[in-house]
């Protein structure tokens, strides 16, 4: 791995986040969502925050950065409306949102109610190691982040389009946080919609310079999201 500068953005407000805000605030216990996870899009005010985003990059991006996007539909989108659709943008699966399996589309509460058995085993297998049926712990998503940096390509920048759990993943394994370490960051440091987390390093020892900056939503006079995305079952 010889990248230098890697930031880490994550897509802009998707109308399954603000499908899931509504069925917590609703207790309802299934998110009302009509399209599978890959298919998910980026809701107008998503729209907008990946617009005020590019305005960031568009001045800060060496021309030869290499851009990196989860397959799935917002973060290509974001990263389209970002950067326009000219800019040469490598799809890798690796960097696709966590898999939840049986627990999809579920509330936290819906989870309770509908798969008991499901959320006492979570409760006692921990969120880090917690697979469900049909889908990926953290850890699995923590492997496919080791493989994709195993072949970064030989960029001074590097900038990876993906989702919340994916960039807390990221910094679980560039700054080799223990389980305990990464409970508690999740806890209390959400990854804001169309955030910039940047980090620095030599290919081996990596510094966080800046976490989930979304100033340039502000800047833009729009309302900063965070929404907690895939995470909101295993809170």
């Amino acid at each position: 791995m010889t990248a230098r500068t890697l930031l880490l953005i994550r897509h802009g407000e998707s109308t399954a986040n603000v499908a899931a805000a509504a069925a917590e605030a609703a207790g309802a216990d299934v998110i009302a969502v009509d399209a599978r996870d890959p298919d998910i899009t980026l809701s107008p005010l998503g729209e907008l925050q990946a617009a005020a985003l590019g305005a960031r990059l568009r001045d800060a991006l060496p021309s030869d950065a290499v851009l990196f996007s989860s397959p799935y539909r917002r973060a290509v989108q974001t990263a389209r409306l970002a950067l326009g659709e000219e800019m040469p943008l490598r799809l890798d699966e690796r960097l696709r949102d966590r898999e939840l399996g049986i627990l999809d589309r579920l509330t936290a509460l819906g989870v309770e109610r509908r798969l008991p058995l499901e959320a006492e085993r979570r409760r006692w297998a921990g969120k880090f190691y917690y697979r469900p049926p049909g889908g990926e712990a953290w850890t699995d998503v923590a492997l496919r982040i080791r493989s994709f940096l195993r072949d970064l390509p030989d960029a001074d920048t590097v900038v990876v389009f993906a989702h919340d759990a994916v960039v807390s993943l990221f910094l679980s394994v560039l700054l080799r946080l223990t389980e305990a370490q990464l409970a508690e960051h999740l806890l209390t440091h959400p990854v804001a919609n169309a955030s910039v987390t940047e980090l620095s390093g030599d290919g081996s020892e990596w510094t966080l310079r800046t976490f989930a900056d979304d100033a340039h939503v502000a800047v833009a006079g729009l309302p900063a999201t965070q929404h907690p995305g895939q995470a909101r079952t295993d809170a």
